[in-house]
């Protein structure tokens, strides 16, 4: 049996931060793991940057309240889980996400969690496992499913070479230079055919 596993921003939805680094007036906030692929450090660095300005969990969660999925990442997601279980698995977190995943019709999705002060500040936050993405992988595979992965990032990188069929969808020139072997796609017809071919395979 397959599982398919999808990062979420880049993939189905804007990047959370990106929406954030325009809404907010914050040109620096507009990193994400496209640039860093220390995700602790990325954090680290964006929570000071929150703290200096006196931004909290609100102000984003305003600004998530305004981000609709990609175009047509609904009808993609729904055609693919009639073929497939999907599992999106991202290094964001639940409270950030839960606002989107209604959006696109409730899938599964495993992600990490924040510490937040009463006032609203972001004082840390609580990634689910080291890895999470490849963990997730590798742990789906010992309990007997083939996995397919696709994302767009650094982060998404390990999880996909470690599954049965991995595709790069939307990613940066930079990382389709890096990783030539991996088949890249611009379109959700694409990824859905490859998905399929995967599975028949």
């Amino acid at each position: 049996m397959f599982v398919t596993c999808l990062d979420l921003e880049g993939v189905l939805v804007p990047e959370i931060w990106i929406a954030f680094a325009k809404a907010s007036g914050i040109p620096e906030l507009t990193k994400t793991t496209r640039d860093e692929p220390d995700y602790d450090k990325l954090m680290k660095w964006r929570l000071g940057i929150l703290k200096e300005h006196g931004l909290g969990l609100k102000e984003i969660q305003e600004t998530i309240a305004t981000i609709d999925p990609m175009p047509g990442a609904k009808e993609f997601l729904d055609k693919l889980r009639s073929i497939s279980q999907v599992i999106i698995i991202s290094d964001t977190f639940q409270e950030f996400a839960s606002p989107l995943m209604k959006k696109l019709g409730m899938p599964t999705i495993f992600c990490n969690s924040l510490e937040v002060a009463d006032n609203g500040e972001i004082t840390g936050f609580k990634m689910r496992c080291d890895h999470s993405k490849l963990s997730t992988v590798k742990a789906l595979q010992s309990i007997g499913f083939e996995t397919i992965a696709s994302g767009d990032s650094y982060n998404d990188l390990e999880m996909i070479k470690a599954s049965k069929a991995g595709f790069l969808f939307r990613s940066p020139d930079k990382i389709k230079a890096d990783n030539p072997d991996l088949p890249a796609f611009e379109t959700y017809d694409e990824l859905y055919k490859a998905i399929e071919g995967a599975m028949n395979s």
